[in-house]
């Protein structure tokens, strides 16, 4: 007779290390959420045992908010009165630099009430300095030309009109084109303007509109009319 031989243990694969690891972490997560929901009870019990703590903080938060709201506020009406009450000298326009006159142009814009006025002046700027939408729809695109010397400086003449003409609306997208001097535009300049739409604001212009309080858009003539109807309409 042919003995049988016993069956073959089979050997018990030990979990792997990785493995081992998950458990790990999924037992530690479980015991912080235990602990975590036991506190949060022990928290509720104790808040509801001494409600006036509830009073109390509900108390703080309120005067806070309505603190950080007053805040706002007055920051805002101070911006407005701000924004209002901007205004600039021909001396003082004289003596900032390029850059610094391309943001005051951009302030007297913000005043205006074109909230996302900003300046983009610089390399590439492909004849925009500032750009600006005003209360009425319309896209303004200006070009900035600052003269140290103001009147004694050289004039503007038809080339710098002729690079605002061929990039503010076919690259710029603007409704209104204008070019902004603290200096002086030549007489074949201003007739170029007239002839391509363009806006000239030379330094008599610029002298009326920052040291007053009309907008840019009431200070020009032939200006388009609204893209749309506003309450300034």
């Amino acid at each position: 007779m042919t003995r049988r031989r016993p069956p073959a243990r089979r050997r018990t694969r030990r979990p792997s290390r990785r493995r081992q690891q998950r458990d790990a972490h999924v037992f530690a997560f479980a015991v912080g959420a235990v602990a975590v929901a036991g506190l949060v009870v022990m928290v509720v019990n104790w808040l509801l045992a001494h409600r006036w703590v509830l009073v109390v903080a509900l108390v703080l938060a309120v005067l806070t908010g309505a603190g950080w709201l007053y805040n706002r506020q007055q920051s805002a009406q101070w911006e407005t009165v701000r924004a209002q009450g901007l205004r600039y000298g021909l001396p003082q326009l004289d003596g900032l630099h390029h850059t610094r006159f391309e943001d005051a142009v951009r302030d007297l814009m913000q005043r205006d009430g074109c909230r996302d006025a900003q300046r983009v002046g610089g390399r590439g700027d492909l004849g925009a300095d500032v750009k600006a939408t005003d209360p009425f729809g319309r896209r303004w695109v200006i070009q900035c030309k600052h003269r140290r010397d103001g009147a004694r400086g050289s004039a503007v003449g038809t080339p710098d009109l002729q690079v605002l003409n061929g990039t503010a609306r076919q690259v710029h997208g603007a409704d209104v084109a204008v070019i902004v001097t603290n200096g002086r535009v030549t007489g074949p300049a201003v007739a170029f303007a007239r002839q391509q739409r363009l806006h000239v604001v030379d330094r008599q212009t610029l002298a009326a509109w920052a040291a007053g309080s009309r907008p840019l858009w009431e200070v020009l003539r032939a200006v388009p009319p609204p893209r749309r109807e506003t309450p300034l309409s």
